[in-house]
């Protein structure tokens, strides 16, 4: 995957909790149709820390046929606390017919540099006939550094590549040195200081309220990128102010930003997590800068 864009089909729920099929799969197409054909499934986002197995199992199935119905390079997420649940759940995609996946630490504790090593060799060295992807988030208290993607990098040749969502520009010129060898997507603010001098791609968040504006930021030039930049930390100001501490998990925000190009997308979590209301969608759209409610 060489992608520009790389987007997120976050899970839609009924008010029953279960899963609403038929939204997901539309979801899958607008973003292909829209946006980009590089979509992944179950990444914190998605809710892949919270599904059962049988869950897993269905929506899995269902983001790779409607994969193929719309020409998506598919790549499907797996996290879990427990090593043997990651390889069986990459087993059973790898089955379904995937061959790209998004790998993140478990979060109990820390990984030691050794257990990160092994970790990697249960998953990108059980399976090299697929392509992993890692992302580096604080969730999993511990973040990876350009020290231990080299190391990786020069064991698994199939781990391929990296999200984060830093914009520190001391961390993104670290990360850096293991370009070209390793590929980066970064979110909106790292992708505007990273595309400067370097070839990475956007993990999409804040900007895919809108397509048409997400896919002219990726297009234009830096001097676009950072026009951009004002308005997009006016759409985070505008999240943190409707959510007011009352909600907090990714797939609540992501869900908000999606139901922009979709309104009868669902906004519910699974419990136990709080996730946005209505009013709250309605008080964030109203507040989006008027050329990204377009």
């Amino acid at each position: 995957m060489n992608a520009s864009i790389l987007a997120t089909a976050v899970v839609p729920w009924t008010d029953r909790f279960e899963f609403d099929e038929a939204t997901f799969r539309r979801q899958v197409h607008t973003i292909a149709r829209d946006l980009t054909r590089n979509i992944y499934v179950f990444g914190t986002a998605g809710e892949g820390y919270a599904v059962t197995e049988r869950q897993f199992d269905r929506i899995a199935t269902a983001f790779w046929q409607s994969s193929q119905e719309c020409d998506v390079s598919p790549m499907l997420g797996v996290i879990s606390l427990s090593l043997p649940t990651i390889v069986d759940r990459i087993s059973r995609g790898h089955a379904m017919g995937f061959r790209e996946f998004q790998l993140s630490l478990p979060s109990w504790g820390a990984l030691a540099d050794r257990e990160i090593d092994v970790f990697f060799a249960e998953t990108c060295g059980r399976f090299p006939d697929c392509k992993f992807h890692h992302y580096n988030l604080l969730r999993t208290k511990r973040l990876l550094t350009s020290v231990e993607y080299k190391r990786l990098a020069e064991a698994h040749p199939n781990f391929i590549a990296v999200k984060a969502s830093t914009d520190d520009p001391a961390i993104l010129a670290d990360l850096l040195t293991v370009s070209p060898r390793i590929r980066f997507f970064f979110t909106e603010f790292g992708y505007t200081i990273a595309r400067r001098t370097h070839d990475v791609g956007l993990l999409i968040s804040l900007a895919s309220v809108n397509a048409r504006r997400a896919k002219a930021f990726v297009a234009g030039d830096d001097a676009r990128r950072t026009a951009d930049v004002p308005e997009l930390r006016a759409i985070v100001a505008s999240l943190k102010e409707v959510s007011a501490g009352r909600f907090h998990i990714d797939g609540a925000f992501d869900k908000m930003l999606f139901r922009a190009s979709d309104r009868g997308f669902p906004l519910r979590l699974l419990p136990p997590y709080a996730s946005a209301t209505e009013e709250d969608f309605e008080r964030f759209f109203a507040a989006l800068p008027p050329s990204w409610r377009e």
